[in-house]
């Protein structure tokens, strides 16, 4: 009996390699070909089709999304997005202090952050999921492109009750594509993402009418900012 169970150790113990390492390939593999090709679907647009929140998308390219639109969200989630490498420090320092005083959360992800968790991850809070966040988040800024990672968050964050990328929103909200959003207009899809299911443009929504005009006014400091530029166009 001792035998047997001596030689059950190594083989399991190969066998969790093996998965482990199948594992490591294959979410590599993954992250290579969402460079180029479109996330087939993600946990968070899985869970609002399961739990009745339906599911609303239609992934569109860069040319097809206005400049506002990648302006605004720019402006209202991550002004530092061109220059830092997938992380805000000063901005993370910021919200653990605020948090350790404050029963109201304040978060500090960035835009890579944010397309590491909506695409490759679910939604939550523990330590656990925050840890493959920041791997994700660190692979996608070595094997993407800031544009293609600008792209992807446009495309797969959820901007509305059941409804998925700057392209169905813009329809749902303006009836119009994503590529002819106005600057107002894409000022107010940006200031409703943070919970686009209680802040939002169809009725107006107090937090949605104080938010966008802010961004406005970001918009307009930022949008003469070489790199900021580079990424809208």
């Amino acid at each position: 009996m001792a035998l047997k169970t001596k030689g059950i150790v190594p083989r399991t113990w190969r066998l969790l390699k093996r998965i482990f390492i199948f594992l490591f390939i294959f979410q590599l593999f993954y992250i290579l070909i969402l460079k180029w090709v479109d996330p087939p679907f993600t946990l968070t647009q899985l869970g609002s089709l399961v739990t009745g929140h339906g599911l609303k998308r239609d992934y569109v390219n860069m040319k097809e999304i206005s400049p506002y639109a990648k302006l605004a969200v720019i402006c209202s989630e991550d002004q530092l997005f061109p220059d830092h490498d997938g992380f805000d420090f000063k901005s993370i320092e910021k919200a653990m202090k605020h948090n350790q005083k404050s029963k109201s959360l304040h978060g500090a992800s960035t835009i890579s952050q944010q397309v590491a968790k909506n695409v490759f991850l679910w939604q939550g809070r523990s330590w656990f999921r925050k840890a493959l966040e920041t791997y994700f988040t660190f692979m996608i800024e070595l094997l993407w492109s800031k544009k293609r990672i600008l792209e992807v968050y446009l495309n797969v964050s959820e901007m509305g009750d059941g409804i998925f990328g700057i392209e169905c929103s813009a329809r749902n909200n303006f009836n119009k594509p994503a590529k002819n959003l106005t600057r107002t207009e894409a000022a107010m899809i940006a200031a409703c993402m943070p919970n686009p299911k209680k802040y939002t443009i169809k009725p107006l929504s107090k937090y949605v009418a104080v938010r966008y005009q802010w961004i406005l006014v970001q918009m307009t400091h930022l949008q003469d900012d070489d790199e900021i530029e580079a990424l809208i166009q």
